[in-house]
């Protein structure tokens, strides 16, 4: 079986993880992996909007950390990318941000759910007591099918992030899945298959094996990333989002150069 692309990694100017892309890539090769794509989170407008991502002024300087990592391992196909939060008005940012790299592809994902509540942030747990969990879910899925119906990703990233601290609604979240996935079909955007979240308390692949069989339902492609912030996660529990794929129905997955898509067998 071959092992897809990891493309969803992290460096240290997000301010939370450890290692640099030449780190990451050294571990990649040892596993065996042919392709990984670095996706850190991308600046905001404002460098003091939170304190768990790049700052603008960084953007080349972390091009430059993965052209590095490219030139020693030529050997390994190293996608340059961004992960790129999705809040609504923020369109134009997004556009801007899209020309000042010659980036592989865009991973959009949804943290905040308004203006100050980054809802998988562990400092703010407090705030998941002052709200339903079913609120927290649609607002946070109103917003990922927003990202979708933007056309400004390749990628959706962490598809039910809600659950990350096992909190789950008691109703049934599939007419937000079944949304959000026309919305993401209709735009030819992927889904990640994401294993950090068998590292979180919900110890669960994101996204869930029911959101998983709708998106297959409705012909959504899928890539694979370890959401890795430590060289050591790289390709991390790849073997069990690879069976989770194939329970689903999948059998091929995306991969990326300069925004373009190739569907390959995984």
């Amino acid at each position: 079986m071959t092992l897809p692309a990891d493309l969803h990694m992290h460096t240290p100017l997000c301010r939370h993880a450890t290692g640099e892309p030449v780190d990451y890539a050294r571990h990649a090769l040892a596993l065996g992996l042919t392709e990984i794509g670095f996706s850190d989170h991308s600046p905001m407008p404002q460098d003091d909007f939170d304190n768990w991502r790049m700052l603008n002024r960084q953007l080349d300087e972390y091009a430059a950390k993965v052209r590095l990592a490219q030139k020693t391992f030529p050997q390994l196909a190293i996608r340059l990318a961004l992960e790129v939060d999705y809040l609504p008005g923020h369109e134009d940012w997004i556009r801007q941000l899209a020309t000042r790299q010659p980036w592989d592809y865009l991973i959009g994902s949804v943290h905040y759910i308004g203006d100050a509540w980054d809802i998988d942030n562990p400092a703010k747990l407090s705030e998941w007591k002052k709200r339903e969990p079913f609120d927290v879910w649609q607002s946070y899925f109103e917003r990922l099918t927003m990202a979708a119906n933007s056309r400004l990703f390749e990628i959706i990233g962490h598809a039910d992030l809600p659950k990350k601290f096992g909190i789950r609604p008691q109703q049934d979240c599939t007419p937000l899945y079944e949304k959000f996935l026309t919305a993401a079909a209709r735009a030819g955007c992927a889904i990640e298959l994401n294993t950090a979240g068998l590292r979180k308390e919900c110890r669960e692949i994101y996204p869930s094996r029911p959101l998983l069989q709708l998106a297959f339902q409705k012909n959504v492609p899928i890539t694979f990333g370890s959401d890795a912030h430590a060289p050591e996660e790289v390709g991390m529990d790849f073997t069990d989002a690879i069976n989770l794929a194939l329970c689903a129905g999948y059998t091929e997955c995306c991969r990326f150069e300069q925004r373009q898509r190739k569907l390959v067998k995984f």
